[in-house]
């Protein structure tokens, strides 16, 4: 059972973040299970999975759908972000541990050797790290109640979706913000820290909105 909850749970999310299943897509548990291989069991588990990460909504009496996006969602999440991520970067300037500079300083790295070489799935293996390296430093600003916060505001789909509209100049542009808030907190400069937090935000935001199909929910949904 586990192993079958764990096949249709990778397999949905795959679809979600890759578009096979767009914003505002109804997931029927009888047609995933019947595409996968397994039976509508271990698919509504792994649907539950999924709603519990905000990339599955669930309507009443209407069943599962992937969850979708508008303009005025955006600026909220990008918004929040732009405020209380420049904040933890601030904060985590100071209040950072050497284990976890050398750690943001490996992730950083393994980003940009992904960004380079562009394995298999590459922009999933950057999104997973830059999802790691954001936490760290939410961790590492000693706010307690800032992880639970922007666990919320950070949502999974968004994230991954900002990816999949970057240029090689985007891209390139990322992984050097994260490279110099590694250099920022190593100096231990929480102005530099802060102020290169929001232009890395700020820059996703451009690239998210940038492109049409970000404005239309019914059809896609960082």
């Amino acid at each position: 059972m586990a192993a079958a909850v764990e096949k249709a749970y990778a397999a949905i999310r795959e679809g979600i973040m890759d578009g096979t299943y767009p914003g505002g897509a109804h997931l029927k548990a009888e047609d995933l299970a019947v595409a996968i291989g397994v039976s509508r069991t271990p698919v509504r588990e792994a649907l539950r999975r999924l709603h519990a990460e905000g990339l599955v909504d669930f309507v009443a009496n209407r069943g599962a759908y992937v969850l979708t996006w508008d303009r005025s969602d955006v600026e909220e999440v990008f918004g929040l972000r732009m405020i209380l991520e420049s904040f933890a970067a601030e904060r985590a300037a100071t209040q950072r541990t050497p284990e976890q500079l050398a750690t943001l300083r490996s992730l950083a790295e393994r980003m940009t050797v992904a960004a380079r070489e562009r394995p298999p799935h590459f922009l999933e293996l950057i999104a997973d790290l830059n999802m790691q390296f954001h936490k760290l430093i939410h961790v590492a600003s000693g706010i307690r109640r800032l992880s639970p916060i922007l666990k919320t505001v950070i949502q999974i789909p968004l994230t991954m979706r900002t990816f999949n509209r970057y240029s090689n100049e985007d891209l390139e542009r990322s992984m050097a913000h994260h490279r110099e808030l590694v250099a920022a907190l190593e100096a231990r400069d929480s102005g530099w820290a802060a102020a290169v937090m929001r232009s890395h935000i700020v820059a996703a935001h451009h690239v998210f909105l940038g492109s049409e199909v970000a404005m239309r929910p019914a059809n896609d949904a960082a």
